[in-house]
């Protein structure tokens, strides 16, 4: 038997494991409970177009549903769109309560719970929602600004590195650290990098299990920012392994300086059903992100190495004095193998 707080722990849980497939649609988890509180299905929205969570949840319980719970981290969209309206699913599936973290943003989805009521059920929203909140952050950030959840990755020495005096980057960081990082590309929906990165390094830009090179599972867009359109055909961002746009001047706009307009780029991809964006390099991409107030996460990967010299991880991010620092809220530092990952969010400013 589980408590309606450790229901939606669990759908918290579950709900995770669409990260990455799910776009333009949210992550949710659902756990169902019979009428007498023991766990009668469960299910997660795992990819765009397939059941949504309570449909699945619905669908393991049968008949167990009747009289029930639906312990659900968002609420039951009320509308048909590659799927049918899941509150009017629970409606016929007979069951008494249902319980919602995070009421739904969107326009065309929201009114689940409204519906639920007037069918007489029993209707409560709120409970688990900072958690709910934290797994949906992408989603719901996304929706609610009409642009792309962006984090920042970058992977750098202890004082601050990303590459030696002669150039040489690789490598910085411990394969343990590698591996997370390809952890972290499969929750997004896109990976974006500067035409300087692909320049010089010439990246994949996709998701790989390291130990054996193979491409793994579903492939996010992979976006090139090039203003002039000097990426080589022969690049390998422009190989087969995953879908390519070199976002131009031409293309996207420009801003004032004649580069990429960053916001209309984000604009852009939220228009391509991108809702999570990783943005990977280099450090001008990324004190251009920074600058322009367009990054919403910063995760950074810190090797236990001194380099004196060479290539910053952050150059240019509109900051001329210890004032006008970007300060970050530290949300999580981990270890893993020899380096140290740490999460963090830009601070609002005042704050």
């Amino acid at each position: 038997m589980l408590t309606e707080d450790q229901a939606m722990a669990r759908a918290v849980a579950l709900a995770a494991r669409g990260l990455g497939s799910t776009s333009p649609n949210p992550v949710v988890g659902c756990v169902l409970l019979d009428a007498g509180g023991e766990v009668a299905g469960e299910g997660f929205h795992a990819i765009a177009g397939g059941p949504h969570a309570e449909i699945v949840a619905l669908t393991q319980a049968g008949e167990r549903a009747r009289g029930g719970t639906a312990v659900v981290t968002l609420e039951p969209c009320n509308h048909t769109g590659r799927t049918g309206p899941c509150a009017q699913a629970l409606i016929a599936a007979g069951v008494r309560r249902v319980v919602i973290a995070v009421d739904d943003p969107t326009p065309d989805a929201a009114g689940g719970a409204a519906t639920l009521r007037d069918a007489g059920l029993q209707v409560e929203t709120g409970l688990g929602r900072a958690g709910a909140e934290a797994g949906n952050t992408a989603w719901l950030t996304a929706v609610r600004r009409g642009r792309p959840y962006v984090t920042w990755k970058y992977a750098a020495t202890l004082d601050g590195r990303s590459a030696a005096a002669d150039g040489t980057s690789k490598w910085i960081t411990s394969e343990p650290a590698r591996t997370d990082v390809h952890r972290l590309r499969g929750t997004v929906d896109a990976i974006v990098a500067g035409v300087g990165t692909v320049l010089a390094d010439d990246p994949e830009l996709t998701v790989r299990d390291i130990s054996t090179g193979s491409l793994a599972g579903r492939q996010p867009l992979r976006v090139v920012v090039d203003s002039s359109g000097r990426t080589p055909q022969n690049a390998r961002v422009r190989d087969s392994a995953a879908d390519t746009w070199i976002a131009t001047a031409a293309a996207v706009g420009a801003g004032p300086d004649g580069h990429v307009d960053l916001s209309a780029l984000l604009t852009e991809l939220y228009a391509r059903g991108v809702r999570a964006v990783l943005l990977e390099g280099g450090p001008t991409l990324a004190g251009a992100f920074l600058a322009a107030g367009l990054v919403d996460r910063v995760v950074g990967y810190v090797a236990p190495k001194l380099l004196g010299a060479g290539r910053p991880a952050l150059v240019d991010a509109g900051v001329a004095t210890i004032a006008e620092a970007i300060d970050l809220n530290l949300i999580e530092v981990t270890q893993i193998g020899p380096d140290l990952r740490f999460t963090a969010t830009p601070a609002e400013k005042g704050n």
